[in-house]
């Protein structure tokens, strides 16, 4: 096991822990109660992480296989990860109360977060071939 194969999950995991961070000062500097969440930050942050984790082994794995087909693997995984943030929201887009509103805004602000770490890293390796 080369470091350097797995040097995309590494810079997931630190910039993860630096997004997660920014946003604890963010919401402490707001001085916004997270207590009333459905799901705490740092559930979204592991459940996030994990499903992040997921995308890059299966774009490794293709990346090894067939160097041309990482792009079409992203777009696949992705949108089953979409499929799966939709189930893991749907008890909280059911419920309709003005505190609920930031606990819909924090979800979908941190799911583009990840995509966006994600979009970069894969384009990280898809430059890699040039």
């Amino acid at each position: 096991m080369s470091l350097k194969k797995y040097r995309p999950l590494l810079s997931l995991t630190a910039v993860v822990g630096l997004a997660y961070l920014i946003h604890r000062v963010i919401f402490y500097a707001l001085d916004i109660n997270d207590t009333s969440f459905y799901y705490s930050i740092e559930t979204l942050y592991l459940l996030f992480l994990v499903l992040s984790i997921m995308v890059f082994v299966v774009l490794l794995k293709v990346k090894e296989r067939s160097f041309d087909n990482v792009g079409m693997s992203f777009l696949l995984s992705t949108s089953i990860k979409m499929i799966v943030c939709y189930v893991i929201l749907k008890p909280i887009l059911q419920v309709t109360n003005e505190e609920n509103t930031l606990e819909k805004i924090n979800f979908f602000v941190m799911f583009i977060i990840f995509l966006a770490i994600e979009t970069i890293l894969t384009i990280r390796i898809l430059n890699e071939k040039q």
